[in-house]
């Protein structure tokens, strides 16, 4: 009898495992809610690296799962790209059901469709890195990296910001970005997002659909 009710047990609670916490992440059919504007713990805001593990987990759990719905004011860029990352290799739909602003449009352009319901918004700036931040990755890391003043580390950073900008660029490409639209994208500092029309992000290829 205890083997028996262990089984329906297992099997009552195996749905479950793979049900969201809420927060963050929804199901809704065949659609996984990827909401970062959610209520939730403040410091677990935006698109953080935690949330990589929570989809690639969900993702795994649910093999009928076909799309991504985002919204979100963007977050950390490595982890957007790390999410980008299992997004095509799920073969995943993406689609924008709110906003899609900043590191949220890699995301986005991971779709193999990419749609964007009515009344919402997609948003590109360039990359913003603070005073603050800079000093302080400088002293963190300047050891290590043999950088014996502040002018080795600008030089440092004068190549790698060139190198990220080429492979921003290259991926908006590889992913069916028209080139003249992708160079747009980057026009615009972070206080003055740039948000294309509907017709111009299919136009451009942002959009699919």
């Amino acid at each position: 009898m205890r083997s028996l009710l262990t089984v329906l047990a297992l099997l009552v609670a195996a749905p479950l495992l793979a049900q969201p916490s809420g927060g963050k992440f929804r199901l809704d059919g065949a659609t996984l809610v990827y909401d970062t504007e959610a209520p939730g713990p403040e410091e677990s805001g935006g698109i953080v690296s935690e949330d990589v593990a929570v989809l690639l987990q969900l993702l795994r759990a649910n093999p009928g799962i076909t799309t991504l719905r985002l919204n979100s004011s963007g977050g950390e860029v490595y982890a957007a790209a790390q999410i980008k990352d299992i997004v095509i290799d799920f073969e995943l739909d993406t689609e924008v059901h709110g906003d899609c602003d900043s590191s949220c449009v890699t995301i986005l352009l991971g779709g193999t469709k990419r749609a964007m319901s009515r009344g919402s918004r997609i948003g590109f700036h360039q990359v913003y890195w603070s005073a603050e931040n800079i000093a302080s990755y400088y002293e963190t890391e300047r050891e290590m990296q043999g950088w014996n003043t502040p002018f080795d580390f600008a030089s440092w950073m004068y190549l790698d910001t060139q190198a990220e900008v080429y492979a921003n660029l290259r991926f908006l490409i590889s992913r069916g970005v028209d080139p003249a639209f992708a160079i747009e994208t980057i026009r615009d500092p972070q206080s003055e997002v740039w948000r294309p029309s509907r017709a111009e992000l299919l136009a451009g290829g942002v959009l699919t659909e």
